[in-house]
């Protein structure tokens, strides 16, 4: 009974967060995040750096792929999306690979859409040009270098998250998520505000998500301009917050073009804090649907087999659904966890399910087969055991192995 109780105990684990074990050995310090990396960018002609997280459950050896968020100043805002990714990954949000693209030069250039009519230089207005270094040089470098899929998420704040809704605007094949953080939407006297009117009304967007934020400071000098007044103020003091209203309001009243999109007002941050908490709401909300449901019944002995069967079939067609390809309803150990867990409290058709489903979506793990091995064996069905004990040993040959092959041999 102590095991079933420990066993249950890890999977409200797996339903609740996945805690930060596996972070890297970093030797005096507590955590190493991002690993640095560059490509050299003939769009933009220049060598251009990016840090690189791989989520702690890869394997070099393993083929499995994962969706990718790329990060606009990933020097700053990576270790931010790692942490909520540690902490929400076990059922609320895909582990993801993180790309971090650093933006501390030419930052003003390379994410506004537009040159501004005092503008003399390139120091501004290269958005497209940007763009283009992420679509025809960044994407393929990562795609080729990293087990990556093809659902990808943006991330920006100010200026960058300007950037992102640009995208949104002008690409949104690039991206199925967009996170824009106090998007500076005020930029170049509401430009793209303005282009907005027409591509949201024409636009398919089935399919992509858009998380954007206000911060709190709507009126440098006055307090008592509040979310609920702001546009009444026509001074240039609320021009920043005025813009950021009106997108939204014209992205709700386009709700025709499919566009999945949640808006949220911060008034207790700033400009400078707003990054940590739109984050953190901003993956929860555009994987809302990634949440595992129904979680009690799993964690209920009485739910029959055929209950969990149809709410794991279900589960794998809705991630089918959003992510645009085939993917594992839940994470192997939590099945093999869910088998043992069954197997203990003699519920053999649950525990039959789970270790069928763990070969059905992980085939290549070695683990899944020994479980299975267990199984049959439990059941004194030898042969059926040998079987699957014989596959795993075929995968990753062992000593143990061989001599649990022995044992199940003198036992047919």
């Amino acid at each position: 009974m102590k095991n079933t109780i420990r066993q249950l105990l890890t999977v409200l684990c797996f339903f609740g967060y996945s805690c930060l074990l596996s972070a890297q050995d970093s030797g005096q310090y507590l955590l190493q995040l991002g690993q640095k990396d560059s490509l050299y960018s003939k769009v933009l002609k220049e060598t251009r750096t990016i840090y690189i997280q791989l989520p702690d459950s890869y394997d070099a050896k393993s083929e499995q792929k994962y969706p990718v968020a790329y990060i606009l100043d990933g020097e700053l805002l990576l270790p931010v999306v790692h942490l909520v990714q540690s902490f929400y990954s076990g059922g609320f949000m895909p582990e993801m690979i993180l790309v971090g693209i650093v933006n501390d030069q030419n930052r003003t250039r390379d994410l506004t859409p537009s040159k501004t009519a005092l503008s003399t230089t390139d120091s501004e207005g290269e958005a497209e040009t940007f763009l283009l270094f992420i679509q025809q040089e960044l994407i393929p470098f990562i795609d080729k270098k990293y087990p990556t899929t093809s659902y990808r998420t943006l991330i920006g704040h100010s200026y960058a998250g300007l950037f992102a809704i640009y995208t949104l605007l002008h690409h949104p094949e690039l991206f199925a998520n967009y996170i824009a953080i106090d998007p500076s939407l005020d930029w170049d006297g509401q430009k793209l505000l303005k282009e907005a009117k027409s591509i949201l009304s024409k636009k398919d967007y089935r399919k992509k998500s858009l998380y954007m934020s206000l911060s709190g400071q709507l009126h440098p000098q006055k307090p008592e301009i509040t979310i609920d007044n702001v546009l009444s103020d026509s001074s240039d003091f609320t021009l920043f917050a005025r813009s950021n209203v009106l997108f939204s309001n014209l992205v709700k009243e386009s709700k025709s073009n499919g566009l999945a999109f949640e808006w949220e007002f911060y008034k207790d941050d700033l400009h400078g804090t707003i990054p940590l908490p739109s984050i953190l709401d901003g993956l929860r909300t555009t994987f809302q649907w990634f949440q595992m449901e129904q979680t009690e019944k799993f964690n209920n002995f009485e739910t029959p087999a055929a209950e969990l069967e149809k709410l794991i079939t279900y589960r794998a067609k809705k991630l089918e659904s959003h992510f645009g390809y085939q993917v594992a309803p839940y994470p192997e150990e939590l099945l093999n966890v869910l088998g043992y867990m069954s197997l203990d409290m003699e519920q053999t058709d649950k525990a039959q399910l789970f270790f069928e489903l763990c070969i059905e979506y992980y085939p290549e793990s070695v683990n899944v087969y020994d479980s299975m091995a267990d199984f049959y064996e439990a059941q004194q069905q030898y042969q059926k055991a040998l079987k699957y004990a014989k596959k795993a040993d075929e995968m990753s040959p062992n000593e143990t192995r061989k001599e649990r092959i022995k044992d199940l041999q003198s036992k047919k």
